[in-house]
């Protein structure tokens, strides 16, 4: 289930850095939040990338970096303009620079689900792009969305026109997009809304940009009664895994089944965390070189908080996806506004991952999960354990790599 090599032949990159793709080392970091657009943006990521990269962060996801109706950057109109309420193109220049400089990749957020029109055309709605680059007519709109396309391939985004990716024209002309993203300078694709188009224009798609690394943001909800969150999410974390498949398993996921999990589990309901299989329960356990696990980003948390996780249990969820097998991400708000204890324990986390060579595919022996402790074994030589159950491995050969509150990190 390897990555295909065919996403790695970018000549201008050092080859150390298309080792750490195929080897399932990355780090991401979510480098903004929903408020990051009224704060100068660009300048401020520049002169935190010397900390970003020396922490050990491989990639860095940026906001939607094109001309947006909305200044979060999720009702975009001209796809070519680079000046957005994150800054102007000549400060956005300047931050890939410095990142390049630093070796942190830049990861685009690519938003081509929906797209806001700038005329009105049939229906007397604005299905018409006119007057900017790439300029398409209502045959680009989806018909369940006022346009003259034929029916969306996915889930609707309510309120807006929507793309029709079925159209030869559409899936060339951002192809095309995407291939001048990564020659200003792009290296990395989030896949904003993936539910709204099918997986294998996806693939179309980075067969064609040819990013380094992919990730889609498939997220529905989780399986819940009424007692709360079922212990069996198998069906969710079955449609994150088809989608995957669906996009010839060129990108990851972001595992919204395993932050579902968690953040229950770390209330006290840590059995949540292996399945019958006696495997991680979300989709890591499943596909961990395919998968992108998180706590909280832009959506879940921040001032949108719309799953957010538990506030008092932040570290417990990084002690957990930064020492397991998948590719971990940290949230900017976490990083760098929750105050320097949190960064700094972050990063010793980081750290022992790194050190310890631990990878998306590591294999992992889960040792306890009962409801106030959890423990695990990470590619024999890493040993963590949360929760407030007290713990600690057998065998000297362990030594405490670090600690905090309701956590705790062994190194052999």
């Amino acid at each position: 289930m390897g990555y295909q090599n065919n996403s790695f032949n970018d000549n201008n990159q050092q080859t150390d850095i298309g080792a750490v793709i195929r080897d399932g080392r990355e780090i991401l970091l979510q480098a903004f939040n929903w408020e990051s657009h009224k704060h100068d943006w660009w300048r401020n990521l520049e002169s935190k990338v010397p900390d970003i990269a020396k922490s050990g962060f491989t990639s860095a996801w940026l906001p939607p970096s094109t001309h947006s109706f909305s200044p979060e950057g999720y009702l975009p109109q001209n796809l070519y303009s680079l000046n957005s309420a994150y800054g102007s193109e000549q400060l956005l220049k300047a931050l890939l620079q410095k990142m390049k400089q630093q070796k942190v990749r830049a990861m685009a957020d690519i938003v081509i689900n929906h797209r806001i029109g700038t005329t009105q055309g049939h229906g007397g709605r604005y299905n018409r792009y006119d007057g900017i680059p790439l300029s398409w007519d209502e045959r680009a709109v989806t018909s369940c969305t006022g346009g003259l396309g034929n029916r969306s391939t996915g889930d609707n985004f309510h309120g807006v026109p929507n793309i029709d990716h079925t159209q030869d024209f559409v899936r060339k002309d951002i192809i095309k997009w995407l291939q001048w993203l990564r020659s200003v300078g792009f290296q990395d694709f989030r896949f904003d809304f993936a539910r709204g188009y099918s997986a294998k224009y996806v693939k179309e798609y980075i067969e064609g940009a040819k990013p380094l690394f992919s990730v889609g943001e498939y997220w529905d909800s989780c399986n819940y009664h009424d007692h709360g969150l079922d212990y069996n999410q198998d069906s969710h974390r079955q449609r994150i895994v088809n989608w995957i498949d669906g996009t010839g398993q060129l990108s990851a996921a972001f595992d919204f089944t395993t932050k579902g999990i968690l953040q229950e589990a770390v209330k006290g309901q840590f059995w949540r965390l292996r399945d019958p299989q006696g495997k991680p329960p979300g989709v890591m356990g499943w596909w961990p070189s395919r998968t992108v696990t998180f706590i909280d980003n832009h959506d879940t948390g921040s001032t949108q908080a719309h799953w957010p996780f538990p506030s008092n249990h932040i570290m417990e969820g990084y002690a957990y996806i930064l020492t397991h097998p998948g590719i971990p991400t940290v949230f900017y708000d976490h990083f760098y506004d929750w105050g320097d204890s949190i960064h700094d324990q972050i990063v010793k986390l980081m750290g022992v991952r790194r050190r310890k060579d631990i990878h998306s595919r590591s294999p992992i022996r889960i040792l306890e999960a009962r409801p106030n402790l959890y423990s695990a074994i990470i590619g024999e030589k890493v040993c963590m354990k949360i929760g407030d159950g007290s713990w600690c491995p057998d065998g000297r050969e362990w030594t405490l790599a670090t600690c905090g509150h309701r956590y705790a990190v062994w190194e052999k």
